[in-house]
């Protein structure tokens, strides 16, 4: 089934520049996304996600409040969310196996979903820089295709990584700006907002 972007299905995907190129609202939602304020969590009900890992929970879930991950460079931070039940699964990639990892992050969502016909799955990426080795682009490229190749609809809401070289100076510069979290990022989510500041990536629920 097709990744979509602006409601449009996506075909082959050359190049992340490329893609870009051909939609350029995913210049503004990263823009969006990247000047929206720091915000604080309680690490009470905080399930922290490692380098390589998937976690997922939905909004009816006792324990968990917050997922949270950080430490990305050439990583890529991926969330997965259905819109109508809340479910949401939160990885870390780094490039190893990403066909696992993203059939993980798509069975996690789904299994949690039940057989809930309302809604969608929205997909956000962010992370990675302009690297000599590419491996950022690399990454990025890996992931769209995976999601590409799953069984279901899948529509990509904020790609802020490699391939836009304004935002990669951006997230650079962020970065350098943060001594203390160098190449963290906070991610808040409350139902179908997803703001973006620096210091961890968490996802609020």
């Amino acid at each position: 089934m097709p990744l979509f972007i602006e409601d449009k299905q996506v075909g082959p995907i050359d190049s992340i520049e490329d893609l870009y190129r051909k939609y350029p609202s995913l210049k503004e939602s990263a823009k969006a996304f990247l000047s929206k304020p720091v915000v604080s969590v309680d690490p009470k009900s905080l399930l922290y996600v490692q380098q390589r890992e998937v976690a997922a929970t939905t909004k009816g879930d006792k324990h968990v409040s917050v997922i949270g991950t950080e430490d990305a460079t050439t990583c890529h931070m991926v969330v997965l969310r259905h819109t109508g039940t809340g479910a949401v699964a939160l990885a870390h990639c780094d490039g190893f196996n990403t066909p696992r990892q993203v059939s993980l992050i798509v069975k996690a969502v789904t299994s949690l979903s039940g057989h809930f016909h309302e809604g969608r799955l929205e997909l956000h990426v962010v992370g990675g820089f302009e690297d000599d080795k590419k491996l950022s682009e690399k990454i990025s490229h890996d992931l769209l295709t995976m999601f590409q190749n799953q069984d279901l609809n899948i529509y990509l809401e904020t790609f802020c990584t490699t391939g836009n070289h304004e935002m990669s100076e951006t997230l650079i510069n962020m970065k350098k700006s943060s001594p203390n979290h160098p190449t963290s990022i906070l991610i808040y989510m409350s139902h179908e907002t997803f703001p973006l500041a620096f210091n961890h990536l968490v996802i609020h629920l």
